[in-house]
């Protein structure tokens, strides 16, 4: 009977071990500025991981710029573009599971502006992958993206976030499809300024180095 019992309470605990292992693997949660987590509805500012250079009031800071919208070879949908001395505007992140409260690191989510004053109100302030721009040669982040629904139509509204160097990275690397047959594009968000002088988000070698501040 001894044996038994003892084999009982052996076979239980290993079969607990991978749970504990697969709870113990989520991955990290995202913090802003004041080491809070970043939580899904909430507004932020995506600002340039630099040194601040000016601090007014409320604790506000502003470093390099913030992102904000901007009208670029054609008038609508409007291209995320980086700002100089602004915070730009305020965003928000939704995780492929609209249950979790918290954002978390290399989890799929999509991305939004959370304002409706701009002159495309016929598109969704939420970020996509445009189309490749041949002349460029470059994959732009532009609006217009529909939120979850995980599928092949919006496969290029979704985007992660990931450590990098003490701060964080956005990437373009979906894989809200558990097929290990779908392949992607696995690339960082970086800056490329136009002939303009525009800073625009699009597809890069070279990582936009970022961290959230609260709204």
């Amino acid at each position: 009977m001894k044996n038994i019992l003892l084999a009982f309470v052996l076979l239980f605990a290993l079969s607990s071990q991978p749970l504990l292992a697969a709870a113990d693997a989520s991955p990290e949660q995202v913090v802003d500025t004041s080491g809070k987590k970043l939580r899904a509805g909430l507004s932020y500012y995506i600002v340039p991981a630099v040194p601040l250079t000016r601090c007014g009031r409320y604790e506000r800071c502003m470093g390099g710029g913030g992102l904000s919208l901007a009208s670029i070879g054609e008038s609508c949908p409007l291209d995320v573009v980086v700002v100089p001395r602004s915070h730009g505007l305020p965003l928000q992140f939704s995780p492929v599971d609209p249950k979790k409260g918290v954002v978390r690191v290399s989890t799929d989510l999509n991305i939004m502006f959370s304002t409706d004053h701009t002159s495309c109100a016929e598109y969704s302030p939420v970020w996509k992958l445009d189309h490749f721009d041949v002349s460029k040669g470059k994959w732009f982040v532009s609006t217009g993206g529909s939120m979850g629904n995980p599928s092949w139509e919006t496969i290029r509204n979704w985007f992660k976030i990931e450590k990098c160097d003490g701060a964080y990275k956005i990437v373009y690397c979906p894989s809200v499809f558990p097929s290990s047959s779908s392949k992607h594009m696995c690339k960082d968000i970086g800056v490329f300024v136009d002939e303009n002088g525009f800073r625009r988000l699009a597809l890069s070698n070279v990582p936009f180095k970022v961290k959230f501040q609260r709204a």
